[in-house]
């Protein structure tokens, strides 16, 4: 029974972004202007894909979805860390950091998922372009649908489990500015050595099978632009697969580098640094890299617009 209390944490504090006062204001500056960009540029792509009837399509369907899980992926660190730089003290109770783990795995992991997804969507889009309504049923966009959140679901139950069964015998000093599995195990008091083993499995099945696929996927359909002999199509093809490859080096590589390599007993600042690539900023690249740009969304965003503007005439 001694052991049991001595094991258990009631709260973590965590040692943040920066120390300096002056580095924690201008970083809240930066980062609330991230977030709101973030809540702006998802909320507004869920908006316009629910409103406009020509945007009731396969790839947009995935988008929504995907919008929605950067929406919640941001929301569950963000506005925490917004408050952290504004306070000396930085707390989350066990409870309340074992939620954010839950809640940012669960979201997290559908999104790379749902990347994978988007890449075969569009590799069938381009590369079996005459199968692509027998493929892309309605049916099979809801089943790769429900099998991201559910891949998602299982990993985050598999991490959290395996993380909070571990003793934390009175260390709760964290050195990061989230609770994240890898920082959380730097504190264990016990053998990590299980944890890190299945938190690796689950890498492996979240982290390198999509990336393996969205990268053959873009291969393909980089190979059958330019076999279209098209100048103009094979640039836009570079182009669209170039920015959709930036997000993926940018997201995978951060994440595959934070959760696919031995866990050390301390966190270095680029490790911290480094998260914050998968945590702050692609959520707020994915929807002006995605959806922003596409000329049906800037269609449809004018549409909107339009029928704004003459409500407010009437």
């Amino acid at each position: 029974m001694g052991e049991e209390n001595q094991s258990f944490v009631a709260e973590f504090i965590f040692l943040g972004l920066s120390q300096d006062w002056q580095t924690q204001i201008l970083l809240f500056v930066l980062f609330l202007s991230i977030y709101l960009l973030t809540v702006l540029g998802n909320l507004l792509i869920i908006i316009l894909i629910f409103v406009d009837s020509q945007l009731h399509t396969p790839m947009y369907f995935f988008l929504r979805n995907l919008s929605f899980a950067d929406l919640c992926f941001s929301t569950s660190i963000v506005p925490q860390l917004l408050v952290h730089f504004m306070v000396k003290k930085k707390t989350i109770s066990f409870l309340g950091c074992m939620t954010q783990i839950i809640v940012f795995l669960l979201v997290g992991c559908t999104e790379c998922a749902l990347l994978a997804v988007m890449s075969y969507d569009r590799y069938v889009a381009v590369c079996k372009p005459l199968h692509y309504s027998t493929i892309m049923t309605q049916q099979m966009c809801l089943q790769l649908t429900i099998g991201s959140w559910v891949s998602g679901a299982l990993v985050s139950l598999v991490d959290t489990t395996f993380t909070f069964q571990l003793p934390y015998g009175g260390q709760n000093i964290i050195n990061h500015y989230f609770c994240e599995p890898p920082a959380l195990l730097k504190l264990a008091s016990a053998d990590t050595y299980s944890t890190e083993m299945a938190i690796f499995a689950m890498g492996v099945l979240i982290l390198l099978a999509p990336v393996s696929l969205i990268l053959v996927s873009y291969w393909n359909i980089i190979s059958t632009v330019i076999q279209m002999q098209s100048g103009e199509g094979t640039l836009k093809a570079f182009s669209t697969c170039g920015s959709h490859l930036i997000v993926v080096v940018l997201f995978y590589g951060s994440g595959i580098f934070t959760y696919m390599r031995p866990n050390s007993k301390t966190t270095k600042e680029q490790d911290k640094m480094i998260s914050v690539f998968y945590t702050v900023v692609t959520p707020m690249l994915n929807p002006i890299i995605y959806s922003l740009k596409n000329k049906d969304v800037k269609r449809a965003l004018r549409k909107l617009a339009g029928r704004k503007s003459f409500s407010q005439r009437q």
